[in-house]
């Protein structure tokens, strides 16, 4: 394959034109030309290296490996990092299996890290435990590149054994030590960073980001479904209020901290969890437009997503230079980023209009071990006329919750939700086979009526519910339990079910009948009264206990800032 086109050079930002020979899928010549009357180009469009996912679950998608690649390189993804950690807390080294051979099934790039946190904490149930010795034999392997989030910073920072094994496992074989600290500063983050943990994708505000890039971390921005955190870490004006507020930058003027702000102080721009509805829309491709409009120089967004990426985890990818591998997108320019064709190992995947390889089906088999449920199991007794209860306080893009209180009515001694409080029942049924229910309150959710469920809870994957009655709730849950995982939404006037077969996370379907699906039930959602722009995504972190402040497990309430639990009447 040969061809003449402009390239962007993401070592020497800049771009310019070159003949491309690619041989057995390696750049074998990139060769700068000079363009003159009689140059012929053979590329419409402009040259970029494929766009690489340095963060990502995959499960999350909803969708095996195998489909989300076939979304994925209609937008110029030609590779991803990803960890399994999702379907390991379910199934275990079967679940990982599971995601590699169904990665293997497609000319697309997957890269693995080890899973570090499996269970996440030992204050929920998971349906299995990765240790130390499994981390090593898993970092042995070639297609993981590193060992994934250490969510477990409490365990670091207290020297817990097995936690600090699994970090020395992966020093010694020279694979990098991915982290997730959010709001972790201070004393605290030094001991976290003491151990070699070189990435954090949870930064929520510039000056988090700052300090930690300060002491030496490497900043991944997150755009997904649920997190998404461009706008506090990329918007120039709040970045430049940040600076102003510091006292040795209070006399600078305003075009000098422009230009001293504008120095790249990010190295990633990741998704961490996408919904199949986001991800039909757009990937990688749709944040570079989005960070370039948020002033952010489109040579570093592009940096980002490709040689940084690449060079962090030792990929031979991640730009246009002899010996790399021939991943390689079409663009039509850099302001709109439309994709027009991508190429993988030389080999075009996607030519404008389809995908140019299969997806075989993948079977399932049933990881829901749950009893069904009665309204009585999502009841909250007390002996009184009314009391106080702690309560979750969510909000809409974002992981990070706030703990409050609520003065709530009690009838027949059964602790009543209220919506003009916008206090709804949350519960967590554990699914694993021992039937475990806990059950608190949220605020946020804006539920008028009915009940939504889901067999995905990050990261256990215990089956979550949110409603107004403990009724419509048993009746969601009870649909998940029957169809073997999968998303409900139920309420008096219409029900309706996401199937998600593949240990209640994934589909065997084509990622754009699954994304039609989960927008009629977002549409649902929405005329029962939730405004979230990803309902089910948020209620799904809502038992990511390693996320502050105040979560839920199928043990009980806690509270992740003492890292502990918390009684649900206060009163």
């Amino acid at each position: 394959m040969e061809f003449t086109a402009y390239i962007l050079d993401v070592l020497f930002d800049s771009f310019y034109p070159a003949r491309i020979r690619v041989e057995d899928g390696i750049f074998k010549e990139v060769a700068p030309i000079l363009i003159t009357e009689d140059t012929e180009l053979d590329v419409d469009g402009l040259v970029v290296p494929g766009l690489i996912d340095a963060h990502i679950h995959i499960e999350s998608s909803m969708l095996t490996p195998a489909q989300f690649a076939k979304i994925a390189v209609r937008h110029g993804t030609t590779s991803v990092v990803c960890d399994p950690h999702e379907i390991a807390n379910v199934m275990g080294f079967k679940g990982i299996e599971i995601m590699m051979k169904s990665a293997s099934e497609v000319p697309f790039k997957f890269y693995f890290t080890a899973s570090s946190c499996v269970p996440a904490t030992s204050f929920e149930t998971s349906g299995a435990v990765i240790d130390s010795e499994d981390i090593k034999f898993l970092l042995e392997m070639d297609d993981v590149v590193g060992l994934a989030e250490m969510m477990n910073f409490p365990g670091v920072i207290n020297g817990d054994e097995e936690v600090l094994k699994k970090l020395e496992y992966a020093r010694q074989s020279k694979k990098p030590i991915d982290g997730h600290a959010p709001l972790l500063t201070g004393k605290d983050l030094d001991k976290y960073l003491s151990q070699y943990i070189l990435t954090d994708h949870e930064c929520s505000t510039f000056g988090e980001a700052i300090e930690k890039k300060l002491k030496g971390m490497k900043i991944m921005v997150r755009d997904g479904s649920s997190a998404k955190n461009m706008e506090a870490l990329f918007d120039i004006s709040k970045r430049i209020e940040f600076i102003r507020n510091q006292d040795e930058f209070s006399l600078v003027p305003t075009e000098v901290l422009e230009k001293r702000i504008n120095t790249p102080i990010f190295d990633f721009i990741v998704s961490d969890d996408k919904n199949p509805k986001d991800l039909i829309s757009g990937h990688l491709n749709k944040s570079i437009k989005k960070a370039t409009e948020l002033g952010i120089d489109t040579f570093k967004s592009v940096e980002m997503v490709t040689i940084n990426p690449a060079a962090h985890y030792n990929l031979n990818c991640g730009c246009i230079r002899e010996g790399y591998d021939a991943d390689f997108v079409i663009v039509d320019d850099l302001v709109n980023f439309n994709v027009l064709k991508t190429y993988i190992g030389g080999e075009c995947v996607f030519d404008g209009e389809n995908v140019l390889f299969d997806v075989p089906e993948f079977n399932s088999e049933n990881s829901i071990f749950a009893s069904r449920k009665t309204a009585s199991d999502f009841d909250i007794h007390y002996d009184g006329d009314e009391c106080t209860v702690n309560v979750i306080k969510c909000y809409n893009g974002e992981l990070l919750t706030k703990k409050m209180t609520a003065k709530l009515n009690v009838q027949d001694g059964i602790v009543q939700s209220d919506i003009f409080q916008d206090v709804l029942k949350i519960s967590v049924v554990e699914r694993y086979g021992h039937d475990n229910v806990s059950n608190a309150f949220i605020h946020g959710f804006g539920l008028k009526k009915g009940a939504i469920a889901a067999s995905i809870s990050h990261d256990s994957h215990n089956i979550i519910t949110i409603g107004h009655d403990s009724e419509m709730m048993a009746k969601a849950v009870n649909m998940v339990i029957d169809n073997h995982g999968g998303i409900a939404v139920v309420s008096d006037e219409a029900s309706d079910f996401l199937e998600l077969p593949i240990a209640g996370l994934m589909s065997n379907e084509d990622g754009y009948v699954v994304a039609e699906k989960l927008a009629k039930l977002q549409q649902m959602v929405k005329a029962l009264g939730c405004t979230f722009d990803a309902p089910f995504m948020t209620m799904e972190f809502m038992a990511l206990l390693v996320i502050p402040s105040i979560k839920i497990s199928d043990k009980g309430l806690f509270d992740g800032d003492n890292f502990e639990f918390m009684d649900v009447i206060v009163d």
